[in-house]
């Protein structure tokens, strides 16, 4: 594949596996948005969807495009970038994803795209390419942004918990029955503002490689509500596999402990959006589950469960960037 001359259809077929990779995100990820008001039984499954699409295609609206310009531009260097390396970073994080939405494993999309990027890009010119700073940021929220996600719904639980002490039962459940649906919302809001972003810089960056963007990098519009689109229809398909490990293996919920997952994830996902670290939505509201879970008491969460997704966690970035790497090579040796 020649960079400087790209077919329009060879183009076009690129973006549509980028939109391919987003539409895997939304069905992946989707029990992100949806796990904890499922297990709570405060919407049914078929429903939940519909409220997590709908919020994950208008988050646009109230972000930038701050991730969307790291992933770009911040994790390697964007005079690299050719169709071979995005097809090749687009197939490891496709491969990897399906491997564990298989698996029923909630791994990380956004990292196994960010390591398809670094495989493809060190493939092709060596570790010179890689923009430590931007990726130093992504790594570092691996392990940030579950245990903010932890730090923040363990504190809502005990201010919520102190603040409804005097309070029934039944009139607590009632109240964040209805909450959740706040709290369920922001987070929607907050995976599709940080997760489309991240489709939305690659697809860009393929554009600028190919001169589609005159001499400066910028996200075109209809970029934005096309990344937004593919997930959105992502979330309505749902990852019913994955929604069962994040809301009932994890740890049992009740509506308040709930929604005291699904805030302290979102807070955690609209701070990383807004510094533009793309996080990964899956690893915050795990993090946030087992907070909820550990307020109650430490052996209300089953850590053995917890400590496979970690594995996952460690291992995604890596095998994504091994097979980008790979798929970069056999590219090379098939044109």
């Amino acid at each position: 594949m020649d960079a400087a001359s790209l077919a329009l259809p060879a183009l076009a077929g690129l973006i549509a596996v980028a939109l391919f990779f987003d539409f895997l995100n939304g069905l992946h990820d989707a029990a992100n948005s949806i796990a904890t008001i499922v297990s709570t039984r405060v919407l049914r499954p078929q429903y939940a969807v519909l409220w997590a699409a709908f919020f994950n295609f208008i988050a646009f609206l109230f972000f930038g495009l701050h991730v969307a310009q790291t992933l770009g531009t911040g994790i390697v260097d964007a005079g690299i970038v050719d169709p071979r390396v995005i097809l090749s970073a687009l197939v490891g994080a496709i491969a990897w994803n399906i491997a564990t939405w298989v698996l029923g494993i909630p791994s990380s999309s956004s990292h196994a795209l960010v390591g398809g990027l670094v495989g493809a890009g060190i493939t092709k010119a060596g570790f010179d390419v890689v923009v430590w700073s931007g990726l130093s940021k992504t790594i570092a929220a691996i392990v940030l942004s579950p245990l903010v996600g932890f730090l923040l719904a363990l504190l809502l639980v005990l201010i919520v918990s102190w603040t409804c002490r005097r309070a029934t039962p039944f009139g607590v459940d009632r109240s964040f029955r209805l909450l959740q649906f706040v709290s369920a919302s922001l987070y929607s809001l907050g995976h599709g503002g940080n997760d489309a972003q991240k489709t939305m810089g690659i697809i860009a960056v393929l554009l600028y490689s190919q001169g589609h963007l005159g001499s400066s990098f910028h996200v075109p519009l209809w970029v934005v509500l096309a990344c937004q689109s593919a997930m959105a229809l992502g979330t309505l398909f749902g990852g019913w596999r994955i929604v069962h490990t994040m809301g009932s293996k994890i740890t049992r919920l009740n509506p308040m402990q709930g929604f005291c997952a699904e805030t302290g994830g979102a807070i955690t996902l609209f701070l990383a959006t807004w510094l533009g670290v793309p996080v990964s939505t899956t690893h915050t509201i795990t993090g946030a589950i087992v907070g909820v879970g550990a307020a109650r008491r430490t052996s209300a969460v089953r850590w053995g469960i917890a400590g496979n997704i970690v594995v996952a966690w460690v291992l995604t970035l890596p095998a994504a960037a091994l097979i980008a790497a790979c798929c970069y090579v056999l590219t090379g040796w098939l044109g």
